[in-house]
């Protein structure tokens, strides 16, 4: 499996070893060893996530009050999606910078956001199926958004951006950092170097 670590400290693309044969194919798109070893701690899986899209659907900006926090592990299992990090720990080196990977079902690649990062997709094809290992279930107390076109994404200009009600209403991101519902990037550090310790 190869690992490159993204522009956004505590982001990484994984991309595994496809081996096909006569029979179809097989892969491991997490690799729990692999993932330790580049992000300095195991993963902790609290919760799976299974979302299919139509092409456009923009799912996120998301992210969860940290600590805990909900760090992601994101691959597509069917289709082509547009896969953006986007660094809103306030106080971080890269705060509000983003970074965009394709991810594919002929790829198998991965993403891995750590806690405090928001994370945004786009479909890219009708029927693209996005699989998430996530470290904290589902909290609606803590769970926070931003309107995904209120930042200055890549999104693909031929294709229609279709939101959910819910990230339709969701607060800008200067509208978020000024009310202060934006991670502290200190207290994030903080988190990390509990889960490594």
């Amino acid at each position: 499996m190869q690992v490159r670590e993204l522009k956004i400290s505590g982001a990484f693309e994984f991309t595994p070893s496809v081996f096909p044969d006569d029979r179809g194919l097989f892969v491991a798109p997490f690799q729990g060893s692999v993932f330790a070893e580049a992000v300095g701690h195991p993963l902790r899986v609290a919760q799976t996530n299974h979302s299919e899209s139509k092409r456009g659907v923009v799912r996120g900006v998301h992210f969860a009050d940290t600590p805990p926090g909900q760090a992601k592990y994101v691959h597509c299992a069917r289709g082509r999606m547009l896969d953006v990090v986007v660094d809103l720990r306030v106080g971080s080196p890269t705060f509000g910078e983003w970074e965009a990977v394709e991810l594919s079902a002929e790829a198998f690649n991965a993403t891995y956001l750590a806690e405090g990062l928001g994370h945004a997709l786009m479909a890219l094809e009708d029927g693209t199926v996005a699989s998430y290992l996530c470290s904290e279930g589902f909290n609606p107390k803590a769970e926070r958004g931003l309107h995904p076109l209120s930042l200055d994404l890549p999104w693909p200009a031929d294709v229609t951006p279709v939101l959910s009600p819910k990230d339709a209403a969701a607060p800008t991101f200067e509208e978020a950092r000024d009310s202060g519902l934006l991670p502290s990037y200190d207290e994030c550090v903080a988190w990390y170097a509990k889960l490594r310790s």
